[in-house]
């Protein structure tokens, strides 16, 4: 039977890394407060497609021996967004606002697969929405919270790049162009065409040259602290909306100073193509794999949801988890066993099981995951046994029991009530790919 593209299935010591960071992204959001959801799988089809960007993407629900005409179509969801924005309209009256949310969860795209895109595939966002306004400060938040996540994820060193496009259109209304959108639609395809190239979409676009010279300038400005607002300033451009876009852009880039394990930096090419952001967005890179594009993103949006009486403005940022993921497997990154079990009790005969059991169960009542061998075969093929399953102690039952460490070969007494393996031993290790070169990027 063929492989379905598209739709991965780890293996075990793969499938262990990635719980090992699923369970660092929960416990950093639920350090900050953040509650976990997590939505139904579909949507009616009509609430998937009402902005009808990617109708093409979206796969579609029924029964087998549903009518052709049914009126309940349904789809599944495409990203977490949507269903996030209906359940905080339809629970909003049971809901403390500003309702801060995370959710990791399968979503699902017919796109065409390739590496890091998938058909079926794991997010993980973040949210903080309100009830008709919603304080910058969670825009801060928001930022600072992903950051810490990120920085405690067992991959290259990632890159979060924040803007604003209150900058952007700040700026480019600042020059007298007519038409921001266009224009931000077109800087944002810097990671993937030459500086020229841009530059032509812009005269395309209607700027003189002096304009799109200017829009290029203020492109290239990225720093790591709030410099960034002089630099800007210097190009001699002025709009309220711009100064109000750089006050908010050096509050979230003071605000994530002191992250150690993440770069944070202000990239004013980032203007995230989606026109329903209307103030801080966000990209992240990961070093190495620059090819894959943005891995984390999002933004503000005052606008996520709204009734007959209110309207939910909302901030949020999303991490492709098995987009990170998939190509650092491709490359060697595998937990070091294959199980969680951290020990492996010896049988030295079957009538003897009972006590092997026995000793397997005081282990786990300790916490210590620990499996029987599976059948009382020589200790050799025992040892081998749990070497293949990337166990590290093998305890063998007897008057005086003993503990063996696999690795270094150290066979010793033990008492099995109090003896607890190293603490680095109790879950499974990360054995991480070499890291490959930094790609270059075109300024």
């Amino acid at each position: 039977m063929s492989r379905l593209s598209g739709f991965p299935e780890w293996l075990p010591a793969q499938r262990a890394v990635e719980q090992r960071v699923i369970d660092l992204l929960r416990e950093t959001f639920e350090l900050h407060g953040f509650a976990g959801l997590e939505t139904r799988a579909v949507e009616p089809v009509e609430q998937l497609l009402r902005k009808g960007e990617i109708d093409k993407e979206v796969y579609a629900v029924r029964r087998l021996h549903a009518d052709d005409d049914a009126a309940d179509s349904l789809a599944l969801h495409f990203d977490l967004t949507v269903p996030f924005a209906r359940y905080v309209v339809e629970n909003a009256n049971d809901l403390e606002f500003p309702f801060r949310r995370y959710q990791i969860q399968k979503v699902w795209r017919g796109e065409r697969p390739q590496q890091g895109r998938f058909r079926e595939f794991t997010q993980a966002d973040i949210d903080v929405v309100a009830r008709d306004v919603l304080p910058f400060h969670f825009d801060v938040e928001v930022a600072r919270v992903m950051a810490e996540a990120l920085s405690r994820l067992p991959v290259p060193r990632l890159r979060l790049q924040v803007s604003n496009r209150k900058v952007l259109e700040g700026f480019y209304r600042g020059l007298g162009v007519a038409e921001p959108t266009a224009v931000m639609q077109a800087v944002d395809k810097l990671d993937k065409l030459p500086q020229d190239a841009v530059r032509s979409l812009l005269l395309q676009a209607g700027l003189d040259e002096r304009q799109a010279d200017a829009c290029l300038a203020l492109s290239a400005i990225s720093t790591s602290d709030s410099s960034f607002a002089e630099q800007v300033t210097a190009l001699g451009v002025e709009h309220e909306l711009l100064a109000e876009g750089l006050a908010e852009l050096v509050r979230v880039i003071d605000g994530c100073a002191g992250i150690e394990g993440v770069d944070v930096v202000v990239d004013l090419r980032i203007a995230r193509g989606l026109d329903y952001y209307t103030g801080t967005v966000f990209e992240t890179r990961m070093a190495g794999y620059e090819h894959l594009g943005s891995v984390c993103s999002g933004g503000r949006y005052d606008e996520l949801a709204r009734d007959n009486r209110n309207t939910y403005p909302g901030v949020g940022i999303s991490l492709g988890v098995s987009r990170i993921l998939s190509p650092l497997f491709a490359d060697g990154l595998v937990a070091d066993r294959s199980v969680p079990s951290v020990v492996l009790v010896a049988v030295h005969d079957e009538a003897e099981r009972a006590a092997s059991d026995a000793l397997a169960t005081a282990l786990r009542s300790r916490g210590i995951a620990t499996e029987v061998a599976p059948a009382a075969q020589r200790l050799g093929k025992q040892i081998r046994h749990a070497e293949r399953r990337g166990i590290p102690y093998v305890l063998f039952p007897g008057d005086a029991v003993q503990v063996k460490d696999l690795r270094t070969g150290d066979q010793v007494d033990v008492d099995p009530t109090t003896w607890t393996p190293a603490p680095d031993d109790l879950r499974a290790g990360i054995v991480r790919p070499t890291p490959a070169p930094p790609e270059e990027t075109t300024p």
